[in-house]
Protein backbone atom coordinates (compact mmCIF):
# COMPACT_ATOMS: atom_id res chain seq x y z
CA UNK A 1 0.00 0.00 0.00
CA UNK A 2 1.46 3.37 -1.04
CA UNK A 3 1.00 6.51 0.96
CA UNK A 4 1.26 9.18 -1.71
CA UNK A 5 -0.80 11.52 0.45
CA UNK A 6 2.10 11.93 2.88
CA UNK A 7 4.57 13.18 0.32
CA UNK A 8 4.92 16.26 -1.82
CA UNK A 9 2.47 15.94 -4.66
CA UNK A 10 3.49 15.84 -8.25
CA UNK A 11 0.00 15.46 -9.69
CA UNK A 12 -0.81 19.12 -8.89
CA UNK A 13 -3.93 18.33 -6.84
CA UNK A 14 -4.53 18.03 -3.10
CA UNK A 15 -7.75 17.87 -1.10
CA UNK A 16 -8.77 21.26 0.29
CA UNK A 17 -8.92 20.08 3.90
CA UNK A 18 -5.43 18.57 3.67
CA UNK A 19 -4.01 21.70 2.08
CA UNK A 20 -5.53 23.99 4.74
CA UNK A 21 -4.08 21.73 7.43
CA UNK A 22 -0.66 21.58 5.73
CA UNK A 23 -0.66 25.38 5.27
CA UNK A 24 -1.34 25.71 9.02
CA UNK A 25 -4.65 27.54 8.81
CA UNK A 26 -6.09 24.86 11.12
CA UNK A 27 -4.48 22.65 13.77
CA UNK A 28 -6.24 19.49 12.66
CA UNK A 29 -7.87 18.21 9.50
CA UNK A 30 -11.07 17.76 11.48
CA UNK A 31 -11.14 21.50 12.26
CA UNK A 32 -10.43 22.27 8.61
CA UNK A 33 -13.28 19.98 7.52
CA UNK A 34 -15.61 21.58 10.06
CA UNK A 35 -14.80 25.08 8.78
CA UNK A 36 -15.32 24.00 5.17
CA UNK A 37 -18.66 22.37 6.01
CA UNK A 38 -19.67 25.52 7.91
CA UNK A 39 -19.15 27.68 4.82
CA UNK A 40 -16.13 29.51 6.23
CA UNK A 41 -13.91 28.53 3.29
CA UNK A 42 -14.40 29.49 -0.36
CA UNK A 43 -12.31 28.54 -3.37
CA UNK A 44 -12.39 30.87 -6.37
CA UNK A 45 -15.46 32.59 -4.93
CA UNK A 46 -17.50 29.40 -4.58
CA UNK A 47 -18.39 27.49 -1.45
CA UNK A 48 -16.28 24.33 -1.40
CA UNK A 49 -16.43 20.80 -0.07
CA UNK A 50 -13.56 19.28 1.88
CA UNK A 51 -12.58 16.80 -0.86
CA UNK A 52 -12.40 19.52 -3.52
CA UNK A 53 -8.96 19.45 -5.13
CA UNK A 54 -6.97 22.67 -5.02
CA UNK A 55 -4.25 23.54 -7.48
CA UNK A 56 -1.71 26.33 -7.82
CA UNK A 57 -3.36 29.61 -8.77
CA UNK A 58 -6.61 28.94 -6.89
CA UNK A 59 -7.84 31.78 -4.68
CA UNK A 60 -8.88 30.59 -1.21
CA UNK A 61 -10.83 32.72 1.28
CA UNK A 62 -10.71 31.52 4.90
CA UNK A 63 -12.68 33.10 7.76
CA UNK A 64 -11.40 32.44 11.28
CA UNK A 65 -13.27 34.30 13.99
CA UNK A 66 -13.07 38.02 13.25
CA UNK A 67 -10.29 37.59 10.71
CA UNK A 68 -10.47 36.75 7.02
CA UNK A 69 -7.57 35.53 4.90
CA UNK A 70 -7.56 35.85 1.11
CA UNK A 71 -4.70 33.78 -0.27
CA UNK A 72 -3.53 32.42 -3.60
CA UNK A 73 -2.29 28.83 -3.64
CA UNK A 74 1.37 28.82 -4.70
CA UNK A 75 2.41 25.23 -3.94
CA UNK A 76 0.79 21.99 -2.83
CA UNK A 77 1.58 19.68 0.01
CA UNK A 78 -0.42 17.02 1.79
CA UNK A 79 2.21 16.87 4.53
CA UNK A 80 2.26 19.29 7.44
CA UNK A 81 5.72 20.74 7.89
CA UNK A 82 7.37 23.61 9.73
CA UNK A 83 5.73 27.03 9.71
CA UNK A 84 8.36 28.41 7.33
CA UNK A 85 7.54 25.71 4.78
CA UNK A 86 3.79 26.23 5.28
CA UNK A 87 4.14 29.96 4.55
CA UNK A 88 5.57 29.10 1.14
CA UNK A 89 2.40 27.22 0.16
CA UNK A 90 0.41 30.42 -0.30
CA UNK A 91 0.65 34.15 -0.91
CA UNK A 92 -1.69 36.44 0.98
CA UNK A 93 -3.23 39.33 -0.93
CA UNK A 94 -2.11 42.81 0.25
CA UNK A 95 -5.74 43.87 0.72
CA UNK A 96 -6.26 40.87 3.01
CA UNK A 97 -3.22 41.79 5.12
CA UNK A 98 -4.44 45.40 5.43
CA UNK A 99 -7.96 44.28 6.38
CA UNK A 100 -6.64 41.90 9.04
CA UNK A 101 -4.38 44.59 10.52
CA UNK A 102 -7.30 47.04 10.60
CA UNK A 103 -9.49 44.44 12.31
CA UNK A 104 -6.74 43.69 14.86
CA UNK A 105 -6.44 47.40 15.64
CA UNK A 106 -10.21 47.74 15.93
CA UNK A 107 -10.43 44.77 18.30
CA UNK A 108 -7.51 46.08 20.33
CA UNK A 109 -9.15 49.49 20.81
CA UNK A 110 -12.46 47.83 21.61
CA UNK A 111 -10.86 45.70 24.32
CA UNK A 112 -8.85 48.65 25.65
CA UNK A 113 -12.05 50.68 26.11
CA UNK A 114 -13.67 47.89 28.12
CA UNK A 115 -13.26 48.42 31.86
CA UNK A 116 -14.31 45.34 33.80
CA UNK A 117 -16.41 45.67 36.92
CA UNK A 118 -14.33 45.44 40.03
CA UNK A 119 -16.61 42.75 41.42
CA UNK A 120 -18.95 42.65 44.37
CA UNK A 121 -19.53 45.98 46.13
CA UNK A 122 -17.98 46.41 49.55
CA UNK A 123 -20.07 47.19 52.61
CA UNK A 124 -19.16 50.84 52.23
CA UNK A 125 -20.23 50.77 48.56
CA UNK A 126 -23.55 49.12 49.47
CA UNK A 127 -24.25 51.79 52.09
CA UNK A 128 -23.52 54.48 49.51
CA UNK A 129 -25.85 52.79 47.00
CA UNK A 130 -28.63 52.56 49.60
CA UNK A 131 -28.12 56.22 50.56
CA UNK A 132 -28.39 57.29 46.90
CA UNK A 133 -31.53 55.19 46.39
CA UNK A 134 -33.07 56.70 49.51
CA UNK A 135 -33.26 53.50 51.54
CA UNK A 136 -31.17 54.38 54.54
CA UNK A 137 -31.73 52.03 57.43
Amino acid sequence: MRHDDDQETGDERVRLDKWLWAARFFKTRALASEAIAGGKVQVNGDRAKRARPVQPGDEVRVRQGHYEFLVVVRALSARRGPAAAAAELYEERPASVAAREAMALQLKTLHAAFVPEKGRPTKRDRREIERVRGRSS
